[in-house]
């Protein structure tokens, strides 16, 4: 999973818009991540298409106000990479100990 569908599921636990990400992004990374609207949005496009996020509602006749939520394969997927990631940083800590 890459760091920009790692960090969509992570703030899509509650309903946001592509805008709100993106800052809630860029704060829980210390401005580190900023996605741009082409990432973004072919991430959510490719998080829709796996059916991780679901569109939680949209304003009438706008692009622009979709709102989007994790499902529950969202939540496997998530639970599963930071699995993951906890392996990755685990082992990192052992070959460090072991020098």
């Amino acid at each position: 999973m890459t760091e920009a569908l790692f960090y969509i599921l992570l703030a899509a636990r509650r309903p946001v818009h592509g805008y709100g990400i993106t800052q809630e992004v860029a704060s829980l990374t210390g401005g580190r991540v900023n996605l741009g609207p082409g990432t973004l949005y072919g991430a959510i496009n490719s998080l829709l298409d796996k059916g991780w996020i679901e569109l939680y509602s949209a304003e009438a006749g706008s692009r622009k106000k979709k709102e989007y939520r994790i499902t529950s394969q969202g939540r496997a997927a998530f639970a599963a990479e930071m699995e993951r990631l906890q392996e990755l940083v685990s082992n990192g800590a052992r070959m460090e100990e072991e020098t």
